[in-house]
């Protein structure tokens, strides 16, 4: 699915670029094609509003690891008085990640906003979160092979 995202972007871009460079935006009428025209008419383009933040991004946890990541956040929540991840289901959404945000925000690795949204500064906060718990990560935001292993290590299955 992200590829088809990134292709529809990747599209877009390119013909907003198209025109803009003079293609068929300089067509007047008088050199613009016939209504009547065979030529097939264009399938609008992915605009900026069809490409969303996805609504569950686990990243590279399976349900179970998942899951003792979420139970994890439920309990520091109750302990540190910021809301939950919502229901256990294993499905990393917008609630799990504000929950981790706000974790995040409570420890000092994330000053950003409570958004759910998995971003650079929500992966740094996970990055700085792990480099507490013995990871040894460079902290750039960047959700690699070597911060989805650590967190794949650090979440366990055996937290719910």
């Amino acid at each position: 699915m992200r590829s088809k995202i990134m292709k529809r972007a990747c599209v877009t871009a390119a013909t907003v670029a198209a025109l803009t460079a003079g293609g068929l935006a300089g067509a007047g009428t008088s050199s613009a094609a016939p209504a009547s025209s065979s030529v097939p008419a264009a399938a609008p383009a992915a605009g900026a509003e069809a490409i969303g933040v996805l609504a569950v991004n686990n990243l590279g946890l399976d349900t179970a690891h998942a899951k003792s990541w979420q139970c994890l956040l439920r309990d520091r929540a109750r302990s540190y008085g910021f809301p939950g991840p919502g229901t256990i289901d294993g499905q990393l959404g917008t609630n799990s990640w504000k929950a981790a945000q706000n974790l995040f925000k409570y420890l000092g690795y994330y000053s950003d906003s409570i958004d759910g949204i998995v971003g650079p500064n929500t992966i740094k906060g996970l990055q700085r979160y792990l480099n507490l718990h013995g990871a040894s990560l460079t902290v750039d935001g960047i959700a690699g092979p070597a911060t989805r292993s650590a967190f794949w290590s650090f979440a366990r299955t055996d937290r719910c």
